[in-house]
């Protein structure tokens, strides 16, 4: 499986939140940390409940996270 065209900025929105850990992100989303890793790395596209949740802890809007396509 190769990598998605979807983007993010998750790294450096845990890196500006106190340096948050992979682990602190996947319980604040309850999701495994693993997801947190691949969907980090890019090697996973995180499902739109995800996306949501990973925006709403960082509290910033969706788009400041994740980006798609040709821009990204």
């Amino acid at each position: 499986m190769g990598t998605t065209k979807i983007t993010n900025n998750i790294r450096t929105l845990r890196f500006h939140a106190d340096e948050m850990t992979q682990q602190a992100l996947a319980d604040k989303t309850e999701v495994t940390r693993q997801t947190i890793i691949a969907v980090e790395q890019g090697k996973y596209s995180p499902s739109l409940e995800l996306a949501f949740k990973i925006a709403e802890v960082f509290d910033v809007p969706l788009e400041e996270v994740f980006q798609y396509g040709s821009d990204a």
